[in-house]
């Protein structure tokens, strides 16, 4: 028997440590050759190790969220033979090539939708003991029916926390009062425990990105109400003869809206590296687009979006929402983008506030389509009330790249391509 030690493989470019996501293994599991053991995150890539070796696990480096210095021990496999230097050094670097192609946590977190924390995002969701309940009666020594005793069970309510009658027997009226004195009826429920979540891996990336996104942009967000009844109508009608065409969604109409005005707001399509005091105005407008997905909000990048037509739009729009989904998407597809929008669908409220993806200097956002009654021409030099199809666009900017004369006019730019259609299918 022979103990091989396991160190945090190499991945270069500076990188000097890495963050243990989930262990897939526990002390005392048998592992065999090029199983997946443990998930880490560094700030260049997240990465599955498999084990170079079959054998026994001995030792682990630490617990989930723990970090590791690369060149460390990061376990220990107790083997059935001797492995030689040669085979260790193969196994590590064999490991190092395939962490070279993994889509980079930075890249990743940068495109990610600002969102609370939620439980389901950490792995090693631990549930807190519940606060000690108040001292009260044994419920064993309560006095009730049958029925009383059930109702008390549907309703979740403790017997032993009801003040009984004065005979000391728990009857239907006391369960009244009880919940009238709790609150009444239609109470949602039990207090459920309290739960420590560890922010750890890619939810970990996302706050200390957003962090550093509202810590160095001043940011200003302008919202402006757009009427997209005809937007509606003519979205319908190219979905009707549509053929083997995916089918249109806002996105791609707004989309072309953006690419078209960009031109003359070029400080809209930018990004600003604030260390070296330098704005780069990009040509090409390389849109970032929500996509949700098990791991959270992420923004794959639609390539020259300035270059595609509708129907292109739409086709790249479901490829990169599915990759995002599924975890195809590469690193290229999830970085560089030059602009982004962000959309809740119907989620998306009245009104949102967007957090720049840093370094870049805008980012819009569609929300909610109401119907509302506006009043509109009559066609003969009055007015009319009719019912309308009204979104809000928002867009926050860098308030040290652009001005707010600028974001306005850009949106109102928008604004007037969406309110009159026909001008979207224009060259």
């Amino acid at each position: 028997m022979a103990k091989f030690i396991f160190k945090m493989p190499d991945v270069g470019e500076g990188v000097a440590e890495a963050e243990v996501v989930e262990w897939h293994v526990k002390v005392g599991d048998r592992v065999e050759e090029d199983q997946h053991i443990v998930d880490v995150m560094t700030d260049k890539a997240t990465i599955d190790i498999e084990s170079p070796v079959a054998g026994v696990v001995t030792t682990l480096a630490g617990e989930v969220g723990d970090v590791v210095a690369i060149g460390a021990m990061l376990l220990v496999i107790e083997t059935e033979g001797e492995v030689t230097e040669e085979e260790a050094e193969a196994a590590a670097e064999q490991i190092e090539e395939d962490m070279s192609d993994a889509p980079t946590s930075e890249e990743v977190a940068e495109r990610i939708e600002v969102e609370t924390p939620d439980a389901s995002d950490a792995d090693d969701a631990m549930a807190a003991a519940p606060a000690p309940a108040p001292e009260h009666r044994a419920e064993a020594k309560v006095l009730a029916s049958p029925a009383v005793r059930q109702r008390a069970k549907d309703l979740g309510i403790d017997l032993a926390q009801v003040k009984p009658a004065a005979d000391g027997r728990v009857r239907h009226a006391d369960l009244d009062a009880f919940l009238a004195y709790n609150g009444g009826f239609g109470a949602a429920g039990k207090a459920r425990a309290d739960e420590t979540i560890k922010v750890i891996g890619l939810r970990k990336r996302i706050a200390q990105n957003m962090a550093a996104a509202k810590r160095h942009i001043p940011h200003f967000t302008y919202v402006e109400e757009c009427d997209v009844t005809d937007l509606e109508d003519l979205r319908a009608q190219l979905n009707a003869a549509r053929g083997e065409r995916p089918k249109l969604t806002m996105l791609p109409l707004l989309i072309t809206a953006i690419c078209k005005v960009i031109p003359q707001f070029p400080m809209i399509n930018a990004r600003y590296d604030d260390e070296a005091n330098v704005v780069t105005r990009y040509g090409a407008v390389h849109l970032g687009m929500a996509a949700q997905t098990d791991s959270g909000l992420m923004v794959p990048v639609i390539r020259d979006a300035q270059a595609k037509n509708l129907w292109q739009l739409a086709r790249e729009i479901g490829r990169l929402a599915e990759a995002a989904r599924t975890g195809k998407a590469t690193s290229e597809e999830l970085s560089g983008s030059t602009l982004t929008v962000t959309s809740l669908g119907p989620l998306g409220g009245v009104a949102t506030t967007p957090v720049i993806n840093r370094p870049e200097v805008a980012i819009i956002g569609p929300n909610r389509i109401v119907e509302r009654p506006m009043f509109v021409p009559d066609g003969m030099g009055g007015e009319r009330i009719a019912k309308r199809k009204l979104m809000n666009i928002s867009i926050s900017c860098d308030h040290r790249v652009v001005d707010g004369h600028d974001a306005a006019s850009f949106i109102q730019g928008v604004k007037k391509l969406i309110e009159t259609p026909a001008l979207l299918l224009i060259d």
